[in-house]
């Protein structure tokens, strides 16, 4: 089980950075090549969300992304350190828990396999696809 472990300050500039490296792992641990764009998506919207968490709370920590190539699931987990349950205080502005909704109902929409939770220092989002088996050559 080979695991690639990404922390990055909560900058919305990093979210790309962090998208390219997951979709580079997961074709390397054998993702089909036709949900890479959407496991791209996914990332990106749980990192930007982890990102918001982390602005509206004031949280310096960085967001951490577990990428873990298992024998027949790629899984990707995205953690957050905006403290218990991920909550905002709501005086960033106008409905930031309409924006968590939003950005959550997409990754669902993206990815089959989807668990949110809490991490030990805030959420967690938690993703898998299933690895393509490897060609047997003739």
């Amino acid at each position: 089980m080979a695991t690639v472990e990404l922390r990055f300050s909560a900058l919305p500039e990093h979210v790309r950075t962090a998208r390219l490296v997951a979709a580079a792992v997961a074709r390397r641990a054998g993702v089909d090549e036709s949900v890479l764009d959407e496991l791209r998506l996914a990332v990106g919207e749980a990192c930007s969300r982890a990102v918001a968490l982390h602005r509206r709370n004031g949280v310096d920590g960085a967001v951490k992304v577990a990428l873990t190539e298992q024998e027949k699931r790629f899984l990707i987990e995205v953690a957050d350190e905006a403290g218990p349950g991920g909550s905002a205080d709501g005086a960033a502005g106008a409905a930031p828990e309409d924006e968590d909704a939003l950005g959550l109902a997409v990754i669902t929409g993206l990815v089959e396999d989807v668990e949110v939770g809490n991490g030990s220092e805030g959420g967690v989002i938690r993703m898998s696809w299933p690895i393509a088996p490897a060609s047997v050559p003739v």
